[in-house]
């Protein structure tokens, strides 16, 4: 499987991303516009790496997407408050032919983990997708499905409504989704980009927000 990591300015938390990655799981680096050591930082501890320059989210998985090469695809923050050892419990069920898409639905370990604008932001979310025909509780920040599968969804939204277009389109292609409870930590260094400020989380909101509107 590969591991597309969507990275800007993720030097000082890459190590020990990298590091926990289980066997088996190939890590893919899209440095997004860095100002720091991200590309050489990734480069030093064995992951291959591609820039994207266009700014977003989406628009660093999508070229990850594009760059990857084995059958499976992981998409996962790498920021550390995710620990990559859950990649295979996800991988199970897709490599199985049980589902089309696993994600996880994040549990923070202890208060204070998750900020409350971020909370609220995500439970609207994901009432409104479930809403849509998608059973989940979160908006997949770590997911797993079959590389080919994931581009033939053309999700088109280059920015953090990426997420909620690719569960959307999932949907209304009849995938079996498939959700699990993973822990939620602190990130290991710096600030989200999205549930950092308040402002980064409203203009995640706008992204998706936008994508709703278009379907």
């Amino acid at each position: 499987m590969d591991v597309i990591l969507p990275c800007r300015n993720e030097a000082s938390t890459l190590p020990g991303v990298l590091a926990a990655l289980p066997p088996g799981c190939h890590p893919l680096v899209v440095d997004n516009g860095s100002t720091d050591e991200t590309a050489a930082v990734a480069r030093a501890h064995g992951a291959f790496v591609v820039h994207e320059p266009k700014p977003g989210y989406g628009a660093a998985v999508h070229t990850g997407l594009v760059n990857a090469r084995r059958t499976f695809a992981g998409v996962l923050d790498a920021d550390g408050s995710l620990d990559p050892a859950l990649l295979p419990m996800l991988l199970g069920p897709v490599a199985r032919g049980e589902a089309d898409l696993a994600v996880g639905r994040r549990r923070p370990v202890r208060s204070g983990v998750q900020p409350w604008h971020a909370r609220a932001a995500n439970s609207g979310v994901a009432w409104l997708l479930r809403r849509r025909g998608a059973a989940v509780h979160d908006i997949a920040a770590i997911r797993v499905a079959r590389r080919d599968a994931l581009l033939r969804l053309e999700v088109g939204d280059r920015g953090f409504g990426y997420p909620l277009e690719l569960l959307l389109r999932a949907a209304e292609a009849d995938w079996r989704i498939v959700e699990f409870d993973v822990p939620y930590r602190a990130r290991a260094g710096g600030r989200s980009k999205v549930s950092g400020s308040v402002r980064g989380t409203v203009r995640a909101a706008f992204d998706m927000t936008a994508v709703l509107a278009r379907r």
